[in-house]
């Protein structure tokens, strides 16, 4: 009994783990603005690892002399399975691919999780640190080296409606020669959105830029008479 107890400890034990790197996963992505965020990689990883425990301990009451069970079974099939959800995160716009970072963490995590439903708890650790290696230093360094192969930003810009000041930001943004790969808006009701100075409808946009670094580019949209706030979103998927 003592023994049973002791197994359960570790297999409890092993699944915390998997919620604890997974949801520091998960939350990296949320930070980002990925529909795959904390709730995702969470239960992703946790339940890898209990896939990965059924395989090892699930069967031990059923095995005989004549019969064979392979504990890596189960933990293979994870390898495939895990791709259906990364392949809903991935989708085409504007004849560029997006979401394959995220894509990318998810099956990641799938590895972590199992990693730690099969007890390897350094393997599992050091992998998530490389995580956040890869998605930090990465782009970092790309932007040093080679920034025009750096991965595209959003600009989040809040305007008021009516004064053909859209117009006025691709301008700008094609002065800069920056091209707007696309862009997204929604209006607001109220004085403003809560902006002090505005009156009527306040559109909210966002901008998927591409081009050089936009640091002088936030400092002219700003001056456009009209515009309330730009704000640069990082763009990794």
């Amino acid at each position: 009994m003592n023994t049973q107890l002791a197994m359960w400890g570790w297999q409890t034990l092993y699944l915390f783990e998997a919620l604890v790197l997974s949801t520091f996963i998960g939350f990296e992505r949320q930070v980002k603005h990925k529909d795959a965020g904390t709730r995702t990689h969470a239960l992703v990883g946790v339940g890898s690892a209990l896939f990965v425990i059924i395989g090892k301990y699930g069967f031990i009451d059923v095995l005989a002399a004549n019969v064979r069970v392979d504990p890596s079974r189960i933990a293979a099939q994870i390898v495939s399975g895990i791709g259906f959800i990364g392949a809903g995160v991935v989708f085409t716009q504007r004849s560029h691919v997006r979401g394959l970072t995220t894509a990318a963490s998810i099956w990641m995590t799938a590895a972590i999780g199992s990693a730690c439903g099969a007890g390897l708890f350094v393997p599992a650790l050091a992998c998530t640190a490389l995580y956040f290696l890869a998605v930090t230093l990465l782009p970092f360094l790309t932007r040093l080296i080679a920034p025009e192969f750096s991965n595209d930003d959003i600009l989040r810009l809040k305007y008021r409606d009516g004064h053909g000041i859209l117009r006025s930001i691709l301008s700008v943004c094609s002065s800069h020669g920056v091209s707007v790969e696309g862009f997204s808006t929604r209006k607001s009701k109220g004085a403003g959105d809560g902006e002090p100075g505005s009156r009527g409808h306040v559109v909210s946009a966002d901008l998927e830029i591409r081009g050089r670094d936009s640091k002088e580019l936030i400092s002219d949209l700003s001056e456009i008479d009209g515009v309330i706030s730009v704000t640069r979103i990082n763009n990794n998927d």
